[in-house]
């Protein structure tokens, strides 16, 4: 493409069979976060410590408020599968509403530790970082270069949109609270594991749908292998965001960038 910065993850030349980009049929742009917006660190050594840090104050706060409520049983059922699938999680006990709430910061913390992707915990993650947010203890992280993109996506009258892991509560704050300002207005929608697994086609059959639009005519942009692969598969054009030069270990059938520097340029 005429003054871009795209290259195939494949030795730096295009794969055999697999087209460049075809921009003039993209109307949306799908953004992982972690390692693509917003570096893995933020993640790793901010959000996460800070959810496992303040958990059990958390709970005992808010235990008695119906969604947390919820929130725990989905956990303990969580649990069940977790144990019926041959993992050794924390033991979970019933006996007295302490048991259940240390129960519950246990496995939680556990599930943390594992980069568990589970609905349940998301969700109470987020509600946790909420609070963090709110209080100015957190604020959101993304690399430079993503709100000169998102400005210049928006000229070009592209539609953006985030699919994470995290919760949407959680996309939602980060974006929100960012050095560069408030990025929300600029991103049309946000999907988290309620639309489904991020390395499952159907889950971006479902994104593209829900913006009555073709797959080919969506751009997903993600650090991970898995989820380019599972987002081609669904039709959909795809860049492999590699910002830690890491390619030479990702093998996947798409085209590289080390920022969004050269996506859409003007």
């Amino acid at each position: 493409m005429p003054g871009s910065q795209i290259h195939s993850a494949a030795n730096g030349g295009q794969v055999a069979g697999v087209p460049l980009l075809d921009e003039s049929q993209i109307r949306v742009i799908l953004l992982d976060i972690e390692g693509t917006t917003t570096p893995i660190s933020f993640v790793y050594k901010t959000l996460f410590p800070y959810a496992s840090g303040v958990m059990e104050s958390f709970l005992r706060e808010y235990a008695q408020v119906p969604e947390i409520q919820s929130l725990i049983q989905e956990l303990r059922a969580q649990h069940d599968v977790d144990e019926g699938n041959g993992l050794r999680p924390p033991s979970w006990l019933d006996d007295s509403e302490e048991a259940r709430l240390r129960s519950s910061v246990g496995y939680g913390q556990w599930l943390i530790e594992r980069d568990s992707k589970c609905t349940p915990l998301k969700s109470l993650q987020g509600k946790i970082w909420q609070q963090g947010f709110t209080s100015g203890e957190l604020r959101g992280e993304v690399f430079p270069d993503v709100p000169v993109a998102f400005e210049r996506w928006q000229k070009q009258r592209k539609i953006v949109a985030i699919y994470s892991s995290g919760s949407v509560l959680a996309q939602q704050l980060l974006f929100r609270t960012t050095t560069s300002g408030d990025l929300t207005p600029f991103i049309s929608a946000f999907f988290d594991t309620r639309v489904g697994a991020k390395t499952e086609k159907e889950s971006y059959k479902k994104i593209a749908a829900s913006f009555s639009t073709l797959p080919e005519q969506v751009l997903f942009i993600s650090d991970a292998a898995g989820e380019i692969k599972a987002a081609q598969s669904a039709g959909m054009q795809a860049l492999l965001c590699d910002r830690e030069s890491r390619a030479a270990s990702l093998a996947t059938k798409c085209d590289l960038i080390c920022s969004f520097d050269s996506v859409l340029p003007d």
